[in-house]
């Protein structure tokens, strides 16, 4: 999918250039142009295709370098798709740190715009994460919820390459494209399979980097003689301090490479 946007009157850096601006000439202030181009973007799409159509789109559409997006979840969010191995690999991270605009969006209900994680209070705020994220390669986090406060399912993770903030219009356009994700995924079909405890069965299989984490967290449980919840930390904890994500300890765990004891 190639979709050209429109050229961008303030040069603002990052990935698309975002035609829904206010302000400084906005060409599209109702996002009547942004919403045709989510159309198009997703026209033909399965159903399990969407999201990820969806975080392509919001490259093209807004100044950032990679989308992803990810799903509530008691534990850990359920990342579902991204637009670039990037993209993903910062979902990971904040799922595995359990922190980062993403997690501060879900607990608001409102978009958390992290402009600048290089320095001052965005970095202060997540210190972890802003060094892992500078790290890979990302200088600012744009989270916006899917849904509302009251029934707030996850959330789009817009990443970008520099330090800068969204304007009114491009955040007016990042809400149209969260909004539409939300409807998508409500409109997943369910699985035959059975019901599973958590209660994610619509994932259709969306998720399985999730069920291969929920699979170590049993696996460790076992081990330890633990709930759920200290499995999970257990699996973090472990995570953090070799440099790894949750996802990547988890494989280890179910390959019978790492282990954990009681000690």
């Amino acid at each position: 999918m190639a979709v050209r946007p429109r050229d961008d009157p303030g040069g603002a850096p990052g990935g698309g250039q975002g035609p829904g601006r206010t302000g400084d000439g906005d060409p599209d202030p109702d996002g009547a142009w942004a919403a045709d181009v989510i159309a198009r973007g997703v026209r033909g799409a399965e159903p399990g295709e969407v999201p990820g159509r969806l975080c392509e789109v919001a490259v093209e559409l807004l100044p950032v370098t990679g989308a992803s997006v990810s799903l509530r979840s008691e534990g850990m969010p359920v990342q579902l798709s991204a637009s670039s191995a990037q993209a993903a690999h910062l979902a990971q991270i904040q799922a595995t740190l359990g922190d980062g605009p993403c997690q501060s969006a879900l607990a608001d209900g409102a978009p958390v715009l992290a402009c600048d994680l290089t320095s001052g209070r965005d970095a202060g705020r997540w210190p972890v994460f802003a060094q892992q994220a500078t790290e890979a390669g990302v200088r600012a986090v744009y989270a916006v919820p899917l849904g509302s406060g009251a029934v707030c399912v996850g959330t789009l993770d817009l990443y970008r390459d520099r330090p800068g903030g969204l304007t009114e219009g491009q955040l007016h356009v990042a809400r149209i494209v969260a909004g539409v994700m939300t409807v998508a995924l409500m409109a997943l079909p369910h699985g035959d399979e059975p019901e599973n405890p958590d209660g994610e069965d619509w994932l259709s299989g969306l998720a399985t980097d999730h069920d291969e984490v929920y699979r170590a967290v049993g696996m460790i449980m076992a081990q330890l003689g633990v709930g759920a919840d200290d499995a999970l930390a257990r699996l973090r904890a472990d995570a953090f301090a070799h440099g790894r994500t949750a996802l990547d300890v988890a494989r280890d765990v179910i390959a019978h490479r790492t282990r954990f004891d009681r000690s």
